[in-house]
């Protein structure tokens, strides 16, 4: 299992770019949590299986088609055994 913290920046608030990062997490079977924050970008904390979080990171790029994704970080993070959904926090 492999944890990551992803903030994306660009066009990705407001395109529906929280609702398009749950679903697709979701589709993957994953867990975490995305939100909006207060400079314009998204972060999103993601865990599971390492080949499918990247796969999850692809489409994450791509993003919504309103949306524009310009950049994105990434850090390793500890795995959280308190999450047992993706969900949108806000």
């Amino acid at each position: 299992m492999i944890a990551l913290k992803i903030y994306v920046s660009g066009i990705v608030q407001g395109v529906g770019y929280r609702a398009f990062t749950k679903r697709i997490a979701q589709s993957y079977g994953l867990t975490g949590w995305v939100k909006n924050l207060p400079d314009g970008r998204v972060e999103v904390f993601v865990q599971g299986d390492k080949e499918v979080v990247w796969e999850f990171l692809k489409q994450l790029w791509e993003g919504p088609p309103a949306g524009r994704v310009d950049r994105m970080e990434i850090l390793k993070e500890v795995p959280s055994h308190e999450e047992r959904d993706f969900t949108i926090r806000y």
